[in-house]
């Protein structure tokens, strides 16, 4: 008998040991995820600074900054929508800084059938966070250009569209007129982190493994019998 279980019993050690790793491996990737999204944290909430110079989408994403300026009144409407507005337009808007410099402003949501405040000619202080939002894929349409209509936020795009530097801040506070739309100030809720349920599909995964296992030995015992 002996001979005919060690086989699947080897087998099953083996899998069971494998499966049970890769669950404790999530595990620690969970540990390290978490910690990454806590410093990203810190960082959103720190205190603003100048915009950079020569700002970098790696080593300033996130960077906290306030800008000073007039917005010139051209901007873009990228399709959103939010638990509390429904459908929306994220609005994007060209800003003349008062140090000579044109950025895109993330000046926040808009509801679809709000109609836009005139906006050209406002000056305003903004306090929000770099970031290049990664939002394209092969599946994101093109711009409607003849309508103004976006889908997805693509820097570059944009900036190119308005005139600006590939520099965006997405707007935390807007000291100034009343603009209409409603701030909506960067944060890691979108950021992916499931290796928690990944970690649970492993253990499960292992604890049938480990059920299969036993019900087989079971098996090869009362034929043997």
């Amino acid at each position: 008998m002996l001979r005919r279980v060690i086989l699947p019993l080897i087998f099953g050690i083996g899998g069971f040991a494998v499966l049970m790793g890769l669950g404790l491996w999530q595990l620690q990737r969970l540990a390290w995820k978490e910690g990454v999204l806590a410093e990203i944290d810190a960082r959103i909430g720190s205190a603003p600074v100048a915009l950079p110079a020569a700002p970098d989408a790696a080593a300033d994403r996130y960077l906290p900054v306030v800008v000073r300026g007039v917005f010139d009144g051209t901007e873009l409407r990228v399709l959103a929508s939010s638990r509390d507005t429904g459908a929306a337009y994220r609005m994007i808007a060209a800003f003349d800084t008062d140090d000579g410099r044109r950025v895109l402003i993330d000046r926040g949501l808009l509801p679809v059938e709000t109609p836009p405040v005139p906006i050209a000619g406002q000056a305003a202080t903004v306090v929000g966070n770099l970031h290049w939002p990664d939002e394209i894929d092969s599946y994101t349409p093109p711009p409607d250009l003849s309508a103004n209509l976006w889908f997805a936020r693509d820097v570059p795009a944009m900036a190119e569209a308005l005139g600006t530097e590939p520099v965006l801040v997405i707007a935390r506070t807007i000291d100034g007129p009343d603009l209409a739309a409603q701030p909506l100030p960067v944060d890691t809720r979108d950021i992916p982190n499931n290796h928690l349920g990944y970690a649970v599909q492993w253990f499960g995964m292992a604890l049938v493994w480990a059920g299969m296992t036993v019900f087989l030995l079971w098996r090869i015992r009362r034929r043997t019998n």
